[in-house]
This record gives structure tokens, sequence and C-alpha cells, in this order.
């Protein structure tokens, strides 16, 4: 059974422990994103996502690119400015401030939950 993303709050498990999420699952909040903010305690997780671009972003950011059962299928650090090349097999795309993936253990082949 596939989960229907909504916007909203939410906890995300990660392999060091639970962390605030944020759900941007209309194209709206999407196209937001973390534009015209300062910082971000916790996660943004972008639905249905394969890509995303930092420009006119004030902070570089820590960016994992997720399959459909949430394992991660690659991390980068992007600073502002920056585009995102698209990545196959990619269906969500989860973002936080630069080196909060390193303290939560967030790395490529670590599966990530986010309970309902």
């Amino acid at each position: 059974m596939r989960r229907r993303w909504r916007d909203g709050e939410g906890v995300l498990r990660t392999p060091g422990g639970e962390v605030a999420l944020r759900v941007a699952a209309s194209y709206r909040s999407r196209t937001r994103g973390l534009l015209g903010s300062d910082g971000l305690d916790g996660a943004l997780l972008l639905t249905p996502a394969s890509s995303i671009h930092t420009v006119r972003m004030r902070f570089a950011i820590d960016v994992a690119y997720l399959d459909r059962r949430l394992r991660v299928l690659a991390v980068r650090t992007m600073p502002p400015g920056r585009l995102g090349r698209p990545r196959l097999r990619a269906r969500h795309v989860l973002e936080a401030e630069a080196g909060a993936f390193a303290r939560w253990g967030v790395a490529k082949g670590v599966t990530l939950e986010v309970p309902d």
C-alpha cells in the first residue's frame, strides 16, 4: 500500500534518533521549500521530488535523495546558489541544515522512517 503524503508536521526516525519533520507535498509548499528561511530546526521532506536547487537560499543544506521506501540513494551538501542534478529512482528529497545528516547518521543505504 502506498502512503498518501500531505503537507504537515511529523517525526523522522533516523539511526541517530527522532527529528522534527516538515512535509511539503503540495506543489505550492514544494516550490516554497526553504526559500526565505534563515535556518531549519529538524528536516524538510519534499515529495514527490527528484532534484532541488539552492538558488536564493541563505544557508548551506544537506540533501538526501530517497526512493519510495525512504532508503537513502545519495547524500550531498549544497551551498547556496547551486542546482542539483535529478537522481534516477529518487521519489523524495530530504533537506536539513548542513552538518545535520552526519549527526543523525543519514548516509547512503540507510532506510529512514516516518511513522503515521
